[in-house]
């Protein structure tokens, strides 16, 4: 059960993308308890639909983040409603499929890195100078333990998360003397939707180099997110936060 931080988020605004379901509504959920303000981006509008049936009060924007122009409209239309955006989670993603490096159809390799890491791109982008002119922000990006390690059969994803690291280390350090932090985050294997666009022979694989032999709880990763996300969490920046039930070795 997750611990009480009740007020933590008091008068905070959130953007989380793929904030309708996953990690993303599971940190979306914890940040609304906590006495803030969320818009979920998300490209289903029927999800986000569901999402708000389950957290009331939810503000939600169908965008897809690969579309930087949608971005900016919704960064501007969020900004709006909910009078500031204090808090940028990017959870929006997509594995691609399976298969080894030379297999990989460049088609499918743009769709990854479209939404991996260019969405991820655009929202830190439109949001950063609003965070800026607040004189405030938090930005929490998801990358993943294969961005560590590369995932066999998983080039593009393995690269787009390594990409997320990388862009979290550049960003963060260009803002180390504001009050906007910019960290990130790299979970293994959590078991979401997000395991319906992997094949059964790549899950087995992913469990296997878990310490722990446990895949993680989306509760558990909104745990660590939050805390990043919030106030406490004022002397981290450009910074890589492990949970991998013991996986990741650097």
């Amino acid at each position: 059960m997750p611990m009480n931080f009740a007020g933590r988020f008091s008068n905070r605004a959130a953007v989380i993308t793929g904030g309708a379901s996953g990690i993303g509504l599971a940190v979306a959920q914890r940040i609304v308890e906590e006495g803030g303000r969320v818009s979920a981006w998300d490209r289903d509008p029927a999800q986000i639909e569901q999402a708000k049936t389950t957290l009331p009060g939810l503000h939600g924007v169908a965008v897809d983040v690969a579309d930087a122009a949608g971005v900016e409209r919704a960064a501007r239309s969020t900004i709006e409603a909910l009078g500031g955006v204090d808090i940028l989670v990017t959870s929006a993603a997509i594995t691609g499929p399976n298969m080894t490096t030379w297999n990989y159809s460049t088609e499918d390799w743009q769709k990854v890195i479209d939404i991996n890491i260019n969405g991820v791109f655009y929202c830190n982008k439109a949001l950063v100078p609003h965070m800026l002119e607040r004189n405030y922000g938090r930005i929490v990006n998801i990358a993943s333990i294969a961005g560590k390690e590369g995932n066999p059969n998983a080039s593009a994803y393995s690269t787009s998360k390594a990409a997320v690291i990388g862009l979290t280390k550049s960003l963060g350090k260009e803002l180390a003397k504001t009050k906007v932090t910019v960290n990130c985050v790299t979970p293994a294997a959590v078991r979401t939707a997000i395991f319906k666009q992997m094949s059964q022979e790549h899950i087995d694989f992913m469990l296997s180099k878990i310490p722990m032999a446990r895949f993680g709880e989306v509760d558990e990763v909104a745990a660590l997110i939050c805390w990043i996300a919030s106030e406490e969490c004022s002397f981290t920046t450009a910074a890589v936060f492990d949970v991998s039930g013991g996986r990741a070795t650097y």
